[in-house]
């Protein structure tokens, strides 16, 4: 395949990516800006607790469709797992490093289940239900999505034996845990708060 289409849907994904839902959020209801306020992360958690439900159900959908939709057209025109695993990489880091935000992003993780759902919607969803399972278990945002996101990229390389999504999606998982060294860091001083109130 010419490499030129798929560079030019990478880009794409990356600056779609990097549109932060929760601070148009923030502008259509009128609630601080999540980067400024609370947790200081531009996530649906931080959104519920300055805006309410309806913001943070706005975020959490525009967050997942910033994943979802780059990796749906790419497959649409073809890409095989190699370039759908770069276009998914794309999106996912104009979340984390946006160029519109000075390059300070959330953390990933609905954008990274919009990418799941994306590649494969079954698997997608056993993610996401796993990532349900342990905020019923645990109460805590940032347990739930570290547990979802570690078993993520092996549900989908025991499924669909892809060694690219295997790989691409440790990545991921990489990123994600990085950006939620402050909150390991909390867990193990035992002072991470839960869903409602996660700081």
């Amino acid at each position: 395949m010419d490499t030129l289409l798929p560079l030019i849907i990478i880009v794409a994904a990356y600056l779609f990516g990097s549109i932060s839902t929760a601070v148009v959020a923030s502008r259509l209801f009128n609630f601080p800006d999540p980067r400024l306020s609370g947790s200081e992360n531009p996530g649906a958690t931080n959104v519920l607790r300055l805006g309410g439900k309806v913001p943070a159900a706005f975020t959490l959908l525009g967050d997942m469709l910033k994943g979802l939709l780059p990796v749906v057209i790419a497959k649409a025109l073809g890409l095989d797992d190699f370039w759908l695993v770069c276009v998914a990489i794309g999106a996912f880091l104009g979340h984390l490093f946006p160029v519109f935000y000075g390059f300070k992003g959330g953390k990933g993780v609905a954008t990274a289940m919009g990418i799941y759902l994306g590649l494969n919607p079954i698997i997608g969803l056993a993610v996401i239900a796993t990532w349900l399972s342990a905020a019923f278990a645990f109460n805590i945002s940032s347990v739930s999505a570290m547990i979802a996101i570690l078993f993520a990229p092996f549900y989908f390389y025991l499924v669909t034996h892809s060694g690219a999504f295997g790989f691409g999606l440790l990545i991921i998982t990489a990123l994600v845990y990085w950006k939620h060294i402050p909150n390991i860091q909390k867990l193990l001083m035992g002072i991470e708060n839960n869903i409602i109130e996660d700081k």
